[in-house]
């Protein structure tokens, strides 16, 4: 029987800010009790969605500690705590477990292009400076070094708090690794919205979703769909929301979808420099799509 813990339709959560550009504590009770009705499995605050570069360690701790008040046990925590600087992303992650956290996000070391003895190394020392399950987060699309699947199997075989990883690559063959070689207790979870259906059907665990910001019911309705083996229905939600999957990454995550949920009335349309407000042309596009799926 399996053990895994992390699993299910888990939303890459948006950090939101008032005009100030302090963070909107307000806006994010509002944003956990959204997630809570609309039956996620897990919030995951102060990631790359919730511009986590941006955020000073006092800001992270205020966010994560504003979401698991406002969650109390009714929807699982896990929080982002990574950098490419290991001391730095040890002490997020410490931070991010005394703040309530049940489980880290922790993104790969970027820009340093490290080997994967280096990464092995960095997530040893997470894992050993924690007592809560760490997800694995591989973006090389971000951060230009992939995470091998040797080198997540070697961690999550040697780490039993190496639970999961956020897989958001869309390399097929080392998804198939992963999942056929990967030891009980741990998770493999999709990053891309528009590869849930194939990778929840090849026996995928879950997915860290950036349009479950938007459309959480329908994120995780597509998820136990396709698990379940139910195709068609799975391929109709596909359908219908598959642009907008799209249309989330007309530019730099997360400014489209920021600008989505301050046109749906839930955050101000706030962002922290170096990201700035969506050209007028795409904002066209992504307003006239929010219509056409009537949440506006």
């Amino acid at each position: 029987m399996s053990t895994r813990l992390i699993s299910g339709s888990a939303v890459a959560l948006v950090t939101p800010f008032r005009l100030d550009g302090s963070p909107d504590t307000d806006a994010l009770k509002r944003l956990v009790r959204f997630h809570i009705e609309a039956g996620t499995d897990i919030i995951i605050p102060c990631g790359t969605t919730g511009e986590s570069p941006t955020l000073s360690e006092k800001e992270q701790t205020l966010v994560i500690t504003t979401v698991k008040e406002e969650a109390g046990d009714r929807i699982m925590v896990a929080a982002g705590a990574g950098t490419n600087a290991t001391d730095h992303a040890v002490r997020l992650a410490k931070n991010a477990e005394q703040a309530g956290a049940s489980a880290i996000l922790s993104v790969s070391p970027y820009y340093n292009k490290t080997s994967q003895e280096g990464i092995y190394q960095h997530y040893r020392c997470i894992a050993e400076a924690v007592s809560v399950p760490v997800i694995i987060y591989n973006v090389p699309g971000r951060t230009a070094c992939n995470v091998a699947a040797s080198t997540i199997l070697r961690l999550a075989r040697d780490f039993g708090n190496i639970a999961a990883v956020k897989e958001a690559s869309d390399n097929i063959a080392q998804i198939t690794e992963l999942l056929e070689e990967r030891p009980e207790h741990f998770s493999v979870l999709t990053g891309e919205d528009m590869l849930i259906l194939p990778f929840m059907a090849m026996g995928g665990d879950g997915v860290i979703s950036v349009a479950a910001n938007q459309v959480p019911t329908a994120v995780k309705q597509l998820v136990e769909a396709a698990r379940a083996g139910r195709l068609e229905e799975a391929r109709a939600i596909n359908s219908r929301y598959h642009r907008l999957f799209r249309l989330n990454f007309v530019e730099s995550n997360p400014v489209p979808v920021k600008y989505a949920l301050a046109l749906m009335g839930m955050i101000e349309e706030v962002y922290r420099l170096p990201l700035v407000p969506l050209a007028d042309g795409n904002k066209l596009l992504l307003k006239e799509e929010l219509q056409s799926l009537g949440l506006l």
